[in-house]
C-alpha cells in the first residue's frame, strides 16, 4: 500500500476526527440523558447511527494509519499485511494500536447489539458504557504520539496529552450532536424537544468551561515538553503549526463566550419572539465552531507527523528578539521598561474593571486598550536587540576545552589583525575600518548568544566593515572561532563569588576532558547534576601550600558536595608524586589535559594559581586568581550553591 504525505495526513485527520466525535457523541448522549418526547428520541437514534458511523470511519482510517506507519518503519512506501503485523506486535506505537482499535471493534459490536437501551439504569450503563470505551480509546492515541517518546516522565507526558484529547473529545466532539438538537428542538414541529434541549445546552456549556480550562493547563503543559521556547515556537515548523492551531482556538473561544453570555440566557424565554430565534442561532454558532474546529484538527494532525520543536534547529524569522540581557549596560533603557511597565499594568487593570463594571464598560476598555499599547510601545524597545536566523541554533561544537584552543588558532589567523590578539579591538588593520572593532572581552560579548556569534563570523557585519569567514572556514572552525570569542566575554562577567544569580550574568564552565593516571579518561561535565567543583590550576611549589590545605578539608568539600580537580600549569605523568603523601591526596590530579585546560581558562583568570568554582549545573560562580583564598569561604560557598535555587542546565543555555 502507498500512501503519500497528503493522503497520510488526510489518513491521521480522518481518524482523530472520527475519533473525538465518537467520544462526544456518546458523551452527549450521556449529558443530555433519555430522551422523553417523540423529537428527542429521534435525535438520540441519530446521533447514535452516526456514532455507528464514525467508528467504521475511525476503524478504517485506522488501518490505513497502520499501513503508513508500517511503510514508515520499513522505509520503503508500499507494505504488505506481514510488515503491517511486524509493526504492530514488535513496537510501542503498534502495541498501543491494537489496544486502541480492540476497543473501538468491541465498541462497534456493542453499539450494532445493543438497540436502543431501555429507560432507567439499562440506559444510563450502557450509554456510559460506550462513553467510556470510546474515551480510552481515544486517550489512547497518546501512547502513540510525541509524548510517548518524551523522556524522562514518559508516563507523566502520556497522561497529559491523553487528558488533554479526552477535554477536546468532550468538548469539540459534542458540538455536532448539540448543534442538531438545536436545531431540531428550533422547529415549531420539535417543540416538544426544547425543554429538553435547553437543558442539555445549559449542561453543555458547563462542560465547555471544564473542557476549555483543561484544554488550557494541559496545552501549556505539552507546550512546556515538546516546544520549550520562543525560539522554538516561532523558529520550526511545529512551532508555527501550534501558532496555527491557537489562532483557530481563538474563533472557537470567543464563539462560546458569545454562546454563554448572549444566546443561552435566551433559550428559555418566549417561544415563538424569543426563544426558537436564539436556538437558531446558537445551532448555527455551534456548527461554525465544529467547522473551524475540523480545521484546528487537521492542524493537530499535521502536528503528529512533524517533529517537536525541541528537536529542530531554530531558525529564527524576525530582526529582532526581546531580552533584558542589554538593560545591565543601558540605565536609560532600564526606565523606559519601568515607566511603561506600569503604564501597561494600568491599563490593563483599566480594562479589567471595565469587564466587571458595567457602568462605564466601554470608555474603560477602550482607555485601558490605549495604555496597554501606549506602554508596550515605550518598554519594548528596550528589550529589542538585534537577531538573525542562526540567533538560537544550538552549537555543533561543544563548548570544550579543546574546541576553544582550537578556536584561538584560528582566530589568530584570521580575526586578530582587527580585533587584536585578545580581543580589545586594536589589531594593526583596527584603523583602517570605518568603525573601531567590537572589544570582544566586554560584557556585551556575552550578552549575544552563540548564534549570534556564529552568524557575524560567517556572513561579517558589512557595516562595520567586517567580512565574513564562512567561505574560508568550515562549519565546525567557525564554531571553534565561536567557542573562543564565548570565553573572552566570560571572562568580563563577574563570576567572583558564589552569590545568587542567573544566566546570563554568569557564565557556563568550558568543559574538558582529563585523566588521572591509567584510570580512563573523564570530564568535567559528568560532574553536572551531582557535585559542584573546583578547578585548581596550580603551580609548584607557590601552591603547596594551598593544595595542602584542600587536602585537609577535602572530605568537608566532599560532605557538601564539592569535588576539587587540580591541574598542573605544568603537566607531568608523575604530576601525583610530585605532591607527596602528606596529607594525602584524595581528589582528582590532572596527568593528562591539562594543556588545554591551562589554555582555556587561562583566558578567564591568568596567574601561576587560580580556582574556578562551577556549580552542579554546569555555571562558572566563582574566580580567584592570585593569592589562594580562605577554605572557610569556599566551604561558605559550597553551602551557600546547595540552599540555591536551581538554574537551567548550562546545555540548554547559550549564551
Amino acid at each position: 500500500m502507498e500512501l503519500n504525505s497528503a493522503l497520510g495526513l488526510g489518513v491521521r485527520w480522518a481518524h482523530l476526527a472520527a475519533c473525538l466525535l465518537v467520544v462526544g457523541a456518546f458523551g452527549a448522549l450521556v449529558l443530555a440523558g433519555p430522551a422523553p418526547r417523540p423529537t428527542a428520541l429521534a435525535w438520540e437514534q441519530r446521533v447514535s447511527r452516526a456514532a455507528r458511523a464514525m467508528l467504521l470511519v475511525a476503524l478504517a482510517s485506522g488501518v490505513l494509519a497502520l499501513a503508513q506507519q508500517a511503510a514508515l518503519a520499513e522505509g520503503r512506501p508500499d507494505v504488505g499485511a506481514a510488515a503491517m503485523a511486524r509493526y504492530a506486535l514488535e513496537t510501542q506505537g503498534g502495541v498501543a494500536w491494537l489496544a486502541r482499535h480492540g476497543l473501538l471493534v468491541l465498541l462497534a459490536a456493542f453499539a450494532a447489539l445493543s438497540g436502543r437501551p431501555r429507560p432507567g439504569a439499562d440506559w444510563v450503563a450502557a450509554r456510559g458504557e460506550s462513553a467510556l470505551l470510546a474515551a480510552v480509546a481515544l486517550g489512547l492515541l497518546a501512547a502513540s504520539g510525541h509524548a510517548a517518546a518524551v523522556e524522562p516522565d514518559t508516563a507523566r507526558a502520556v497522561a497529559v496529552d491523553a487528558v488533554h484529547l479526552l477535554a477536546a473529545g468532550a468538548w469539540i466532539g459534542g458540538l455536532a450532536p448539540l448543534a442538531a438538537l438545536l436545531a431540531a428542538a428550533a422547529r415549531e414541529t420539535g417543540a416538544d424537544a426544547r425543554p429538553y434541549a435547553v437543558l442539555a445546552a445549559r449542561r453543555f456549556s458547563r462542560l465547555g468551561l471544564v473542557a476549555l480550562a483543561t484544554l488550557a493547563l494541559t496545552g501549556a503543559a505539552n507546550t512546556a515538553v515538546h516546544v520549550g521556547s520562543v525560539a522554538g515556537l516561532l523558529g520550526t515548523t511545529y512551532g508555527r503549526l501550534l501558532c496555527l492551531k491557537l489562532a483557530l482556538l481563538v474563533p472557537i473561544a470567543a464563539l462560546a463566550a458569545v454562546n454563554r453570555r448572549r444566546l443561552l440566557p435566551a433559550l428559555a424565554g418566549e417561544a415563538a419572539t424569543v426563544g426558537r430565534p436564539a436556538m437558531r442561532r446558537l445551532a448555527a454558532f455551534v456548527v461554525l465552531e465544529a467547522a473551524i474546529a475540523l480545521l484546528l484538527l487537521l492542524v493537530v494532525a499535521a502536528m503528529a507527523v512533524t517533529p517537536p520543536a525541541r528537536h529542530e534547529e531554530p531558525v529564527w524569522p524576525l530582526s529582532f528578539r526581546l531580552t533584558t540581557v542589554a538593560l545591565a549596560d543601558d540605565p536609560a533603557g532600564r526606565a523606559r521598561l519601568l515607566v511603561g511597565s506600569q503604564v501597561a499594568i494600568l491599563g490593563a487593570a483599566a480594562a479589567l474593571a471595565g469587564l466587571t463594571l458595567r457602568a462605564r464598560r466601554a470608555p474603560l476598555l477602550a482607555g485601558g486598550g490605549v495604555l496597554v499599547a501606549a506602554g508596550l510601545a515605550l518598554a519594548m524597545p528596550a528589550l529589542a536587540v538585534d537577531a538573525y536566523p542562526t540567533t538560537y541554533v544550538r552549537p555543533a561544537v561543544p563548548y570544550h576545552a579543546s574546541s576553544i584552543v582550537r578556536g584561538a588558532r584560528r582566530y589568530a589567523e584570521h580575526c586578530a589583525a582587527c580585533h587584536g590578539p585578545r580581543g580589545a579591538g586594536d589589531g594593526p588593520a583596527a584603523a583602517g575600518l570605518p568603525v573601531p572593532p567590537a572589544d570582544l572581552r566586554a560584557a556585551h560579548t556575552a550578552h549575544h548568544t552563540a548564534g549570534d556569534l556564529f552568524w557575524w563570523v560567517t556572513h561579517g557585519i558589512p557595516g562595520r566593515g567586517m567580512p565574513g569567514a564562512g567561505d574560508r572556514l568550515a562549519a565546525d572552525e567557525r564554531w571553534d572561532v565561536v567557542n573562543f570569542v564565548r570565553t573572552l566575554g566570560a571572562a568580563a562577567i563577574e563570576a567572583r563569588r558564589a552569590a545568587p544569580a542567573a544566566p546570563p550574568s554568569v557564565p557556563i564552565a568550558p568543559d574538558f576532558a582529563f585523566a588521572v593516571g591509567p584510570v580512563p579518561d573523564r570530564s568535567l561535565r559528568e560532574y553536572r547534576g551531582r557535585r559542584a567543583v573546583l578547578v585548581v590550576i596550580y603551580t609548584l611549589p607557590a601552591s603547596r601550600a594551598r593544595l595542602t590545605e584542600l587536602a585537609r578539608a577535602y572530605r568537608l568539600i566532599a560532605a557538601l558536595g564539592g569535588e576539587v580537580i587540580a591541574v598542573p600549569r605544568d603537566p607531568a605523568p608523575d604530576a601525583i608524586r610530585r605532591l607527596g603523601d602528606e596529607p594525602p591526596v584524595l581528589f582528582p590530579v590532572v596527568t593528562e589535559g591539562a594543556a588545554d585546560i591551562v589554555r582555556a581558562y587561562g583566558l578567564l583568570a591568568d596567574g601561576p594559581h587560580a580556582e574556578f568554582l562551577v556549580d552542579r549545573r554546569g555555571y562558572l560562580r566563582g574566580i580567584s586568581a592570585g593569592p589562594p583564598p580562605d577554605t572557610s569561604r569556599l566551604l561558605d560557598d559550597l553551602q551557600a550553591l546547595s540552599r540555591e535555587a536551581e538554574l537551567p542546565p548550562a546545555e540548554d543555555h547559550v549564551h
